[in-house]
């Protein structure tokens, strides 16, 4: 295919934002797609091959109308725009951008960021019950404290309950120092970490000691019911199928639950069974329960963690096709 040429008109209020910190977001689309950027005075000249001067043009135009609603355009969002062209699903970005389901204590929009995300957000508006699965980085329980924190403003809900399984990843509860709840607060420090960010440090304290908000390991959970409330179950994978069954048997009217887990994260017992994986199996296709699932790809931290991610996916698939392998052949050699 021949060469040909495209010129799209970028404002200088946002070249700076669109372009990246020493062009790094402009390079990595000529690299990405083979294609030659080149900047006049805010007229963008795209030249290389037909298919890819579309996907460039198309990327850059998005990431401009991104830049002028006032979003921070970050390595990610290329990233993930690159992605999205490549399965011609051209301006995602702009409909996952009109989703605003907050502001920070700072003013900060929180919204999905890829598609993964905003399905899930989506799940969680029309189903009693969402399963949130996927990695680490993909918003799972970040999403889930935005969507509580927003139901609890507008009344939705009477309160927010927040409960880990306060399951040690290599260490004991008994070594830390404190009384059980300065034990335990390590455990729960990344939804504290979510609740100042959304709410802010003052009303999350006026709110907890009004019992309106309520941060507890999941042991605390047995024997109440949970009537008008959004309950956020994190790192469920390190639930036991009991703690699952008990946690879910707690939902009482009006209430709202989101289970977030990552089953490649277990710090469960060598042959312990997960909560996560039996309640994935057992509720499948249960009216009013979605299951999301999420992967490397809607990771929104640091594009390196995105790799990582996808490195450890595409090593774990190897090691389970090998495992299931030798398992054939063990069987096939039996049989003999």
């Amino acid at each position: 295919m021949g060469e040909v040429s495209e010129v799209i008109m970028v404002p200088a209020t946002e070249q700076q934002n669109v372009f990246g910190e020493f062009d790094n977001h402009i390079k990595k689309l000529e690299r990405q797609l083979k294609v030659s950027i080149v900047d006049r005075n805010g007229e963008i000249r795209i030249s290389g091959e037909t298919g890819s001067v579309k996907r460039a043009k198309a990327i850059i135009e998005e990431m401009t109308e991104l830049s002028k609603r006032g979003n921070i355009i970050q390595e990610q969002n290329v990233d993930y725009a690159i992605t999205m062209s490549m399965e011609e699903n051209d301006d995602v970005l702009l409909e996952i951008d009109k989703d605003c389901i907050c502001h920070t204590i700072s003013g900060k929009p929180v919204k999905p960021k890829t598609l993964g995300q905003k399905q899930y957000v989506d799940a969680i508006r029309n189903n009693m019950v969402v399963f949130g699965l996927g990695p680490a980085g993909t918003g799972k329980t970040y999403l889930a404290m935005a969507m509580a924190i927003t139901a609890f403003k507008n009344q939705e809900v009477e309160r927010i309950i927040l409960t880990r399984p306060a399951i040690e990843a290599g260490e004991k509860l008994g070594f830390l120092p404190g009384d059980l709840q300065s034990k335990v607060d390590p455990y729960l420090r990344p939804l504290y970490d979510a609740l100042y960010q959304i709410m802010g440090a003052e009303t999350f304290l006026k709110n907890m000691e009004k019992g309106l908000i309520e941060v507890a390991p999941l042991a605390y959970m047995r024997g109440r019911t949970l009537d008008n409330a959004y309950i956020i179950l994190d790192e469920a994978q390190n639930t036991t199928p009991a703690q699952m069954k008990m946690f879910l048997t707690r939902i009482g009217f009006g209430s709202k639950v989101i289970v977030t887990g990552d089953a490649s994260q277990k710090d469960l017992a060598p042959g312990s069974s997960s909560g996560l994986d039996v309640a994935t199996k057992v509720l499948h296709g249960i009216e009013g329960i979605a299951f999301c699932k999420m992967s490397s790809r809607d990771v929104v931290r640091h594009p390196l963690v995105q790799k990582i991610v996808k490195a450890y996916e595409s090593y774990e698939a190897k090691e389970s096709s090998s495992i299931k392998r030798k398992n054939r052949n063990i069987t096939h050699g039996k049989k003999q």
